[in-house]
């Protein structure tokens, strides 16, 4: 993973939610970006409507402050979001559980958005398997999570680790093409000093394991390819597919959560 990563992607929100992901992208000042998430945890969920500035220009983000934000799901439930500051609307009751639908609509200056996302029931989480590489004499870990992927296909995950509780967050999207069924054989490459921070033993991992759906894992792969360059396949600055309407930038998550923690050895 390159700097870039490391610079541009955060956790939206604590717990329930994520920190904001601003992209490297082509010029999109003006469009308004909607990040929200669900989690089977216990809310409160956060929504956070802002506008874009053109990435080259050193002004902030500006929030929208006067939004309509309703969430709902397909049991009928639904609420109206209050707003709480710096662009964040929030719920107070809404809960969200696996196999539910949920749909999000947002009204803001005159136009109307929506997204819906599926949650899909939780995979086990069982642990973190460690193994270390040589290179140029250095050592260089890996984690690998430790969960059996269900037997039906179209499981996708998305993996967000730490060193030590920094702020620097890093990513994986993981699908069952390849793996459907069986234990997770694919690891979590652990950042060195190109990263920015070199793990060493004693440092602290703490992963989040998310299963999401496959408009989210569109998104996340799209991101991360983006990020990274294209690895020299040609691809150029671009916005990863959005599943929310009418031309908003960002995305609209309903995805279980795991957590676990390891220690370097």
């Amino acid at each position: 993973m390159k700097n870039l990563l490391l610079s541009i992607l955060s956790l939206l929100f604590l717990a329930s939610c994520e920190k904001d992901i601003n992209l490297d992208l082509q010029d999109q000042s003006g469009k308004i970006v909607i990040e929200g998430n669900i989690t089977d945890a216990s809310g409160p969920y956060l929504v956070k409507i802002t506008r874009t500035v053109a990435y080259t220009s050193s002004a902030p983000y500006t929030t929208i402050e006067d939004a309509q934000v309703t969430v709902s799901d397909n049991t009928g439930q639904t609420e109206t979001l209050t707003y709480a500051g710096d662009g964040y609307y929030v719920t107070n009751t809404f809960a969200a559980q696996p196999g539910r639908t949920y749909t999000l609509k947002v009204t803001a200056e005159g136009r109307q958005y929506s997204a819906q996302s599926t949650m899909p029931q939780p995979v086990p989480f069982d642990g973190l398997d460690q193994d270390s590489f040589q290179v140029a004499g250095e050592t260089t870990y890996t984690l690998l999570p430790v969960f059996t992927d269900p037997s039906a296909l179209g499981n996708r995950y998305l993996f967000i680790y730490s060193v030590n509780n920094s702020a620097q967050k890093f990513f994986a999207e993981f699908s069952d093409n390849v793996n459907n069924g069986l234990s997770n054989q694919r690891p979590l490459l652990m950042p060195n000093d190109k990263d920015g921070i070199q793990v060493k033993a004693g440092d602290t991992i703490h992963v989040k394991m998310q299963c999401i759906d496959q408009n989210i894992f569109t998104y996340y792969s799209a991101l991360l390819q983006i990020l990274d360059g294209g690895a020299g396949s040609g691809v150029t600055p671009a916005n990863p597919p959005s599943n929310i309407s009418n031309g908003a930038l960002g995305y609209f998550s309903a995805h279980t959560e795991r957590f676990q923690t390891k220690v370097i050895e």
